[in-house]
């Protein structure tokens, strides 16, 4: 893949720090390590080690300036924030897993917690990337790694410029753009998901921006049955996935 190398952050945790060096999908500049440290940060020295990674030790108070905070757990990685591939790339993924496309498009969402979610929710139901656009749209933050939980690992990002031109290239190689709309949309459980697909969740004021919206061949509305009358993005992003998934499952696995 192409990739787009992008500023140096840190990622902290034993958890997204593993993850971080079992996938060794970026480049990983240096760990830090609490002086001392024992059990899961011995698997992280070890898995440094192997990997050629250079391992500092530093006091509780060292790591937290590190980190800017003092949930590190006892280790900081200093690595490029994130990578970014090409969408030819990005849309070739599919075809080598042998499985129908299933992407998802971010429009302008500006909250690092909610795109870090939202990566998350793409790992865990087989989503095979995700595209955002340039301008207006959080990045690859360490905010949003951190929030990914090691996803950012597994789950490729490519970032256009042009957003409606990116599905507009994909509606071509065949993929339906189907669309999160608070209302007059389709009911997920009532559209076909179980072919080549780009599910398009909007920022968290505005929704799907109407240019984007006229892109899109399906519009989607999740049913509210309660007193609140919208989800938040990355809560619509795990309905809709899932129901991706669950339409997708072999019948034979279906309860």
């Amino acid at each position: 893949m192409t990739e787009e190398r992008v500023t140096e952050d840190r990622v902290w945790g034993r958890n997204p720090v593993l993850e971080l060096l079992r996938r060794g999908g970026r480049r990983v500049d240096e760990i830090a390590v609490l002086a001392g440290g024992r059990g899961p940060l011995a698997e992280v020295v070890a898995l440094a080690r192997r990997a050629g990674v250079k391992v500092s030790y530093r006091t509780r108070e060292q790591l937290t300036a590190i980190a800017g905070t003092d949930r590190h757990q006892g280790v900081v990685a200093r690595v490029a924030s994130g990578e970014y591939v090409e969408l030819d790339a990005l849309l070739g993924i599919s075809g080598e897993r042998g499985e129908p496309p299933f992407f998802l498009a971010l429009d302008r969402i500006q909250d690092p917690r909610n795109f870090g979610a939202i990566l998350r929710t793409a790992g865990a139901f087989g989503a095979h990337g995700v595209i955002v656009g340039k301008h207006h749209q959080v990045g690859l933050t360490g905010a949003a790694a951190r929030v990914a939980m090691g996803a950012l690992e597994y789950v490729p990002v490519a970032r256009e410029t042009n957003l409606v031109g990116a599905l507009e290239a994909m509606k071509k190689s065949g993929i339906w753009i189907y669309g999160s709309s608070v209302s007059n949309g389709v009911s997920p459980w009532a559209a076909d998901l179980t072919g080549p697909l780009c599910l398009v969740l909007g920022s968290e004021g505005e929704g799907v921006r109407p240019l984007v919206a006229r892109t899109c061949d399906v519009l989607l509305t999740i049913p509210m049955t309660g007193t609140i009358g919208s989800l938040n993005v990355a809560a619509a992003a795990a309905v809709l996935c899932y129901e991706v998934a669950r339409q997708r499952r072999p019948k034979a696995e279906t309860p």
